[in-house]
């Protein structure tokens, strides 16, 4: 079953845009066919990989994004997470939130929502 197909059986949209800013739903850290990605960066990367897709439905881009928040079930990502927010965003890098979470759909350790300044920051 693709992501496409997944989100189709969901409730909610992508992504929304409103005043000026778009609210990503949360990403899990699976890949395109819906599977938990394993290993850590792996998974947290694929958990942008997934955020971004959702971003581009309202026409976002990943430097647009001014404010993450990562749910994780194992708070030790915490190191892994900071090495990605260093690599993939310049500075001023986005605001985030770091939280630790009992367990999340399909298997995945990560899941990544976000709010972004469309037309850039």
């Amino acid at each position: 079953m693709s992501m496409t197909e997944v989100s189709a059986h969901h409730p909610y949209s992508p992504a929304v845009v409103a005043g000026g800013l778009a609210f990503v739903s949360g990403a899990l850290s699976v890949d395109a066919e819906g599977v938990a990605v394993p290993g850590r960066t792996e998974a947290l990367d694929a958990a942008v990989d997934r955020m971004v897709d959702r971003l581009a439905t309202v026409g976002g881009q990943l430097q647009d994004v001014v404010k993450l928040t990562y749910y994780v079930t194992d708070l030790t990502l915490r190191e892994e997470a900071n090495r990605q927010f260093e690599r993939i965003f310049d500075e001023p890098r986005p605001a985030r939130t770091f939280l630790e979470v009992s367990s999340l759909p399909y298997g995945a350790i990560a899941e990544i929502d976000a709010v972004a300044a469309v037309g850039g920051r």
